[in-house]
């Protein structure tokens, strides 16, 4: 079944996503604006109601009480929000997906990319820091067909080699940059970079592995990018445990929330006990195999795909209303 997997999953996600994309795309906003509050009525009825509130809160933490005036500086009609030459067509696509429900009179901001900072004013973003006042960083699930992938894994735990395995891309990354020079040629990670770099020695140049290939590991680093670590949601899918310092940046997946050694395996953030920390899960199997457990449950609760449109749309009525618009 891995081998299946390997061969027919990123080309034809990627595909269907482009095709619903344009679908919606093409599909006349008024008939999606007329049915809103419908479905958020509808909503309010089902039994995991606050569940939703509790989701769509943590993920736009700007204040209930509406701006007086509403706030109109540095936002931007929705009206606005067009597909053109320049735009990142990956966030552009998941954000239009839930802005078409709303009117185009209505004012927002929004900034595309790796996030690692608070912008000025309330904006979608994908990600943001979790410490510190992140109100106006309003979390939208952007980029989603890279970030939110989740993997079947037919290998057990025990099954699996006991090694770690590395294959991050380290350009401009410092701290995956070290990481690779504590542990490249280490007989507790298989760590290497796919692509090579003149500014990093040749040998640490390995073969392009896909993620299922991953799977053969009991260990998989995660360790964050240039905001979070984007392989994260699929190791936490799989039977494999996930090793990482504790999160600094968060997305939709709700990094911030995460448990250490409940949720993954945590190591320092000069990774010097990684080695420590394999040894200890490879004699205690059944402890891994909690982690494993309560990573899948908390993977569970965005398979919902109704659940995660209807918490989308409230995110962003909350903007609006937040920001004294509605």
């Amino acid at each position: 079944m891995n081998r299946l997997n390997r061969i027919f999953h990123n080309k034809q996600i990627k595909l269907f996503w482009f095709l619903r994309s344009f679908g919606r795309y093409l599909t006349p906003k008024r008939l999606l604006q007329s049915r809103l509050d419908r479905v958020l009525a509808e909503a309010e009825r089902r039994p995991d109601w606050e569940y939703i509130c509790r989701r769509a809160d943590y993920y736009n933490k700007l204040s209930p009480a509406p701006a007086t005036p509403p706030l109109r500086e540095g936002l931007r009609p929705l009206g606005d929000h067009k597909f053109r030459r320049g735009v990142k067509t990956a966030y552009f696509f998941d954000t239009y997906e839930f802005t078409r429900w709303f009117s185009d009179r209505l004012l927002w901001n929004t900034v595309p990319g790796d996030v690692t900072t608070v912008p000025d004013v309330p904006s979608i973003v994908k990600s943001r820091p979790i410490c510190g006042d992140n109100a106006n960083s309003v979390l939208l699930n952007l980029d989603k067909v890279r970030h939110f992938i989740f993997l079947r894994d037919d290998i057990p735990f025990r099954k699996k080699s006991d090694k770690a395995i590395f294959r991050l891309a380290i350009t401009r990354r410092p701290h995956r940059e070290r990481f690779m020079r504590m542990y490249f040629g280490s007989e507790c990670c298989d760590a290497g970079i796919s692509t090579p770099r003149p500014e990093y020695p040749a040998e640490w140049t390995k073969p392009h592995i896909s993620m299922y290939d991953h799977l053969n590991y009991k260990f998989i680093l995660a360790i964050e990018g240039y905001d979070v670590a984007t392989n994260l949601k699929w190791i936490m899918s799989s039977n494999s445990l996930a090793v990482m310092p504790r999160p600094t940046y968060e997305t939709w997946f709700m990094e911030g929330t995460l448990i250490p050694d409940y949720h993954y395996v945590e190591i320092r953030p000069d990774y010097s006990d990684l080695e420590e920390r394999m040894r200890y899960y490879i004699e205690h199997p059944a402890e891994a195999e909690a982690i494993i457990a309560h990573a899948h449950e908390y993977i569970a609760q965005f398979r919902d795909r109704r659940r995660e449109k209807i918490i989308s749309l409230l995110v962003l009525r909350n903007y609006f209303r937040r920001t004294g618009q509605c």
